[in-house]
């Protein structure tokens, strides 16, 4: 959290919500090893969490190229998408 709150650029931002991301994963397959009636379903939500984070990470570099392509930058303060 303190990384996607503190960085100026996008790409460290997007590092950060991965990173949070990954986490949650660890936190499913730990609950998963102690649950007794269903053993699995902390599995599948991380891979769920990991498919999701997927096509979030190709969206997310995708409009991170385009921005870079009108701007020239990828600093988050930078980058007024407001103002024409």
């Amino acid at each position: 959290m303190f990384g996607v709150l503190s960085r100026r650029n996008v790409i460290g931002i997007l590092m950060g919500i991965e990173l949070m991301l990954n986490s949650v994963n660890l936190s499913f397959v730990a609950f998963s090893r102690y649950m007794v009636k269903t053993p699995h379903h902390g599995q599948i939500f991380a891979i769920f969490v990991i498919t999701v984070a997927a096509a979030e990470a190709a969206v997310a570099l995708a409009i991170v190229l385009g921005l870079y392509r009108n701007w020239r930058t990828v600093q988050v303060d930078e980058i007024n998408l407001m103002k024409w």
